[in-house]
């Protein structure tokens, strides 16, 4: 079955993108919960963390660093920005689908829920 960030991927559901290479893509969530909140989610589809098998830990690394580059290109970095990922139900996971939050723009509490 395919996911709604699977959809994003394929074009077949618009998405406000803001960085796409052959590995991973990135776009403004619908339902912000910072002032700026950007899913980093990869081409390939992986389930989640509990899942990622181990020759998938390129495509993780490659997307660590797309998210520190986008919090610098986004103005979040001298600040400071949070980096999460839900896995499973009790995780808050909501999509079956590896994905980043990258959040900032405004001070972030602990703990976060």
């Amino acid at each position: 079955m395919s996911t709604i960030f699977q959809k994003i991927i394929d074009r077949e559901i618009p998405a406000d993108i803001v960085h796409e290479d052959d590995v991973c893509l990135a776009f403004r969530d619908v339902n912000p919960q910072a002032p700026t909140h950007v899913l980093v989610i990869p081409k390939r589809p992986i389930v989640s963390l509990e899942t990622l098998a181990d020759d998938e830990a390129a495509i993780v690394g490659h997307m660590a660093l797309v998210i520190r580059d986008l919090a610098r290109q986004l103005g979040l970095a001298e600040g400071g920005y949070r980096v999460v990922v839900n896995c499973g139900a009790d995780g808050g996971q909501t999509v079956d689908h590896l994905h980043y939050h990258l959040l900032g723009g405004r001070p972030m509490s602990w703990p976060p829920g």
